[in-house]
């Protein structure tokens, strides 16, 4: 099951069915009392996380989790929850989302265009910071789109809609660019570029990097040029199965898209979206579709209880031709069923910082964690 934003049409007439509203002062005060509950119990909400055991298999650490909690500040101050993204990237979306911020080691091409979660943004520009601490004075890197401020679909991108995906460009030779150019791998600052990616990788809640197959060529040169272990490589390059976190992507010799997990943003929007759909604060899911022959948008719009305008909005249509084949998001009015918790996987690390993250989750030292592997 799938989300979509910008529907005020469909989340207004939610609204209008409600029943009447206490008097006033009765219903100031019980919204005062519930957000106060909600703002001492929000800080005590957990994430599920996974850590890795001895083995280094992960094991599920769930922590105290209250829907409860969530649940009355989505009702009473949905802001406070902070950015939250609900869905899947192609059929989204992004509530109380975060700009990105100006700063010395990179140039933001579009403001309009580069809203997302704080997790989002807290990666990336660590990922960034990372390449300047390895090699001071770089030159800036281009950021490029994020996510709309309103969250769903941004122009003409399928994905893109829950603040969860970034554009970002690459290092070149010739030094600082004002935006995405088109990158022969001649034209790459290798030795920055790789250490751009490998910090997406190793230090972020990574999901998929996405590039055209000649620069990840080169990348890969590059990582094995300086001495990576060749094992890790493969894995993240998905030379050994189709689960790389590396892949190739068309019409992305420009830039490479990236895209994360959330713990928080989606774990909240999870808990927190069918109270938000209830009030009217987010508009509700919707499914994906593939056009058989035949098929209209008013065909669509009356199986699936929705309107010829809200579909075409959530596609992005000038017109109401549909390809056959082609698979269209459909705004729906029923909340889906808890699917259960978002639980991101662990971090793909090299040997040698996979041995660091072991010692420090359970408290050695790296010395002692290799020593009691075998490795020393």
């Amino acid at each position: 099951m799938l989300w979509a934003a910008g529907l005020p049409a469909l989340a207004a007439e939610a609204s209008d069915t409600r029943p009447p509203a206490p008097p006033a002062a009765l219903q100031r005060a019980a919204a005062s009392s519930e957000a106060a509950l909600a703002a001492a119990l929000l800080p005590a909400v957990a994430l599920p996380v996974a850590l890795p055991g001895d083995d280094g298999v992960p094991v599920a650490d769930d922590g105290p989790l209250d829907p409860a909690a969530l649940a009355v500040a989505a009702r009473h101050d949905p802001v406070a929850l902070g950015p939250l993204s609900i869905g899947t990237p192609d059929a989204g979306l992004l509530l109380n989302p975060a700009p990105f911020p100006e700063g010395p080691f990179w140039t933001v091409r579009d403001s309009r265009e580069s809203w997302a979660t704080d997790e989002t943004i807290d990666f990336i520009v660590d990922a960034i910071e990372a390449v300047e601490a390895r090699y001071p004075g770089s030159p800036r890197v281009v950021v490029g789109d994020l996510s709309d401020a309103t969250g769903g679909r941004l122009g003409r991108h399928r994905s893109h809609q829950a603040g969860r995906d970034a554009d970002i460009g690459f290092y070149y030779r010739r030094g600082e660019v004002s935006s995405f150019l088109v990158a022969r791998p001649k034209d790459l600052d290798l030795p920055r570029t790789w250490a751009l990616a490998r910090a997406l990788v190793t230090e972020t809640d990574v999901e998929r990097i996405f590039l055209d197959r000649s620069l990840i060529s080169v990348l890969y040169a590059q990582a094995v040029a300086e001495g990576e272990d060749r094992g890790w490589l493969d894995d993240i390059f998905g030379r050994t199965s189709e689960k790389g976190i590396i892949q190739h992507v068309r019409r992305h010799k420009d830039h490479m898209h990236v895209r994360f997990f959330n713990r928080r943003a989606q774990e909240y929007g999870r808990i927190a979206y069918p109270t938000l759909v209830e009030t009217g604060s987010a508009p509700p899911p919707v499914v994906k579709h593939r056009v058989r022959p035949g098929e209209t948008l008013g065909l669509l719009a009356k199986r699936y209880g929705t309107s010829v305008s809200a579909i075409r909005a959530a596609n992005g249509l000038r017109s109401t031709r549909l390809r056959a084949g082609r698979s269209y998001t459909i705004p729906i009015r029923r909340t889906p069923p808890d699917e259960g918790p978002v639980l991101v996987p662990l971090r793909r690390l090299p040997p040698e910082m996979a041995v660091q993250a072991v010692a420090r989750a359970h408290g050695g030292t790296t010395e002692d964690q290799a020593t009691a592997s075998g490795q020393r």
